[in-house]
């Protein structure tokens, strides 16, 4: 079991965005950009090419709204995703508004947010997704 599996079951509050019968979504505590946003499927798999087929089928259609949300939400050129998975032993998808490649950059110090900017970004979302 994973940190993502005790955000999933609500165990840890998060700040979530969507959620159906595979996958949850929410942002993420220490976001490359504003609008962050993690896809984690429900089940407890590390590595994304280890997961079902029926996942790997799903989770960009399941995060093609949020990515058009972010878009919408936040000044960028695009929603860029990336799979790095080093962090949580638990397969995750970033969405991260991005304007350069180098956006993209794992490397490049987080930003430091308070729960109010979480918040306030999750009602960005969540305003584009209604």
């Amino acid at each position: 079991m994973s940190i993502f599996s005790d955000i999933i079951s609500g165990k840890i509050p998060s700040h979530k965005i969507a959620e159906d019968d595979l996958f949850f979504a929410f942002l993420d505590i220490m976001p490359m950009a504003h609008g962050h946003v993690l896809v984690v499927p429900k089940t407890d798999v590390d590595k994304i090419y280890d997961l079902e087929d029926k996942y790997l089928e799903r989770i960009l259609i399941f995060a093609k709204p949020i990515a058009k949300a972010i878009e919408k939400a936040f000044p960028c050129k695009r929603c860029g995703f990336s799979v790095v998975g080093l962090e949580v032993p638990h397969t995750h998808l970033h969405l991260i508004p991005i304007n350069t490649a180098d956006d993209l950059n794992f490397t490049r110090k987080k930003l430091v947010v308070t729960q109010q900017q979480l918040e306030e970004d999750r009602e960005k979302i969540l305003k584009e997704l209604a």
